[in-house]
């Protein structure tokens, strides 16, 4: 999980009179507010994730000033996109709870990736919420009360085996692609998201086989550390069985 240095995208933009745009939607608006600080001129969410929060709905929202949004109105209006009344019920009733949903994907998310980064069948923990991170400092600066979001990945020791093993002994975590909802959902990207790349291309942009992303609910935060915790030692467990009947 990167996160760009967005003042710098600002300024450059800034300098040669171009829009910028950011895509928010794993920060969320309770952890980063983009248009305010470092200024972006338009924001946009995918409403699908964290913004509805329950996996039911298909939408998206772009944000920024009157003169910039107008533009898109227009476009969309010609276009003909809008969301069906019952569809709109179902977000703004989402969003109602946000900040709540979001402050405890941020305590799971760190309490989780804290946990992980310690665990011996972990090889790295990609979070920026973590002092590890390379970001951390940045985060820090523009991320709102300490969140640093609800998504993270890991690399488990070994290769895509080890991490389709830990995958199939969650019990809390659900594999599925999506992310931003009440649920943890789990998926090895290199057989997903980014399975039409070859590994060599995956490799290049930080994909490998033992990769697993990690949308994190609002579960207890005790239970869903516990669960990733017993799935990695069960395949400890299992790898160490399979490589003493070999021998």
């Amino acid at each position: 999980m990167q996160v760009p240095d967005l003042p710098v995208v600002v300024a450059f933009a800034q300098q040669h009179k171009l829009t910028s745009v950011i895509d928010a939607t794993f920060a969320t608006p309770v952890n980063l507010q983009p248009a305010v600080s470092p200024g972006f001129d338009v924001v946009i969410h995918s409403a699908t994730k964290f913004l509805n929060g329950h996996s039911d709905i298909i939408a998206g929202a772009v944000a920024g000033r009157s003169k910039v949004i107008s533009k898109i109105t227009g476009k969309a209006n010609h276009l003909g996109g809008s969301l069906d009344p019952h569809a709109a019920f179902l977000l703004q009733r989402g969003i109602k709870t946000l900040a709540l949903r979001v402050e405890r994907q941020n305590a799971n998310a760190a309490a989780l990736a804290a946990a992980l980064e310690k665990h011996p069948q972990v090889q790295r923990v990609h979070y920026p919420g973590l002092q590890s991170h390379e970001r951390y400092q940045l985060v820090r600066e523009l991320f709102r009360k300490g969140g640093a979001g609800g998504m993270l990945s890991f690399e488990t020791v070994g290769g895509m085996q080890q991490a389709e093993a830990v995958v199939r002994g969650l019990q809390l975590g659900l594999v599925a692609p999506s992310l931003g909802g009440v649920e943890t959902l789990v998926t090895l990207p290199a057989t997903t998201s980014h399975s039409g790349l070859t590994a060599e291309q995956r490799a290049a942009i930080g994909i490998n086989d033992n990769l697993i992303r990690v949308a994190v609910g609002i579960e207890d935060t005790e239970d869903l550390v516990d669960d990733f915790m017993r799935a990695l030692d069960a395949t400890a467990a299992e790898v160490a069985a399979n490589g003493s009947a070999a021998n």
